[in-house]
């Protein structure tokens, strides 16, 4: 079973961890599971022991950008009730309105891009623990249909009703957990994505190719 790089994305944008049904017991129809990769990374101990270190870790890059943060709300504030009391006037002046947009825009973008790359060890920090943990999940997942005698998972997405005997979330956790009971928070210099990896391996790969085909 491939893990959906998307599944584990929406596990790093929903960091709040998501409840686990217990399974009941009922009759059922064998082999068959439901299982949710998102919810079994978010509620991983190696996940959650992240999400807890983290702000800890990397106190000096998220304090840094809060007050960087800070700043721009307050160079903003004035423009903004500038903008919106010249509006209200009986004829306002839509150039000087257009302009003023304009530079309260600029400001906006250029601020959102510069917490951005204050904040990017933070975000490569969570990515390297969600690979981490991305690497083991199918493991764990193999291993829980195994000893639950399962050959078919679904995911809940894809199911409209079903028992809670059915569900295979807390059997992957417990093995995820046996499997990674910590991931390690701060990834390697010059660390990237396995996204950006796979694309920059694709583009090299091309321009290989490129390059052998003009040379014959």
């Amino acid at each position: 079973m491939k893990t959906s790089h998307k599944l584990i994305a929406a596990a790093l944008a929903a960091a709040a961890p998501v409840a686990l049904p217990v399974a009941a017991s009922a009759q059922v129809a064998p082999g068959i599971a439901i299982a949710n990769p998102d919810a079994i990374v978010a509620n991983s101990a190696a996940f959650k022991l992240a999400e807890q270190q983290r702000p800890t870790t990397y106190k000096a890059q998220l304090d840094a950008a809060e007050a960087r943060r800070a700043q721009l709300q307050a160079q903003l504030e004035p423009l903004v009730t500038k903008y919106q009391t010249d509006s209200q006037v009986a004829s306002p002046n839509q150039a000087s309105l257009a302009q003023q947009a304009q530079q309260i825009q600029r400001i906006q973008q250029s601020g959102e891009a510069e917490l951005n790359r204050m904040l990017q060890p933070v975000a490569l920090s969570r990515a390297y623990v969600l690979e981490q943990i991305s690497d083991k999940l199918e493991a764990a997942m193999t291993a829980a249909q195994q000893k639950r005698k399962i050959t078919l998972v679904l995911n809940p997405a894809s199911v409209v009703a079903a028992d809670q005997a059915y569900n295979l979330n807390q059997d992957v956790l417990t093995e995820l957990n046996r499997m990674i009971p910590q991931a390690q928070l701060v990834p390697p210099a010059d660390w990237k994505p396995r996204a950006q990896r796979e694309a920059e391996a694709a583009q090299a790969a091309q321009a290989g190719n490129a390059a052998a085909a003009g040379g014959r």
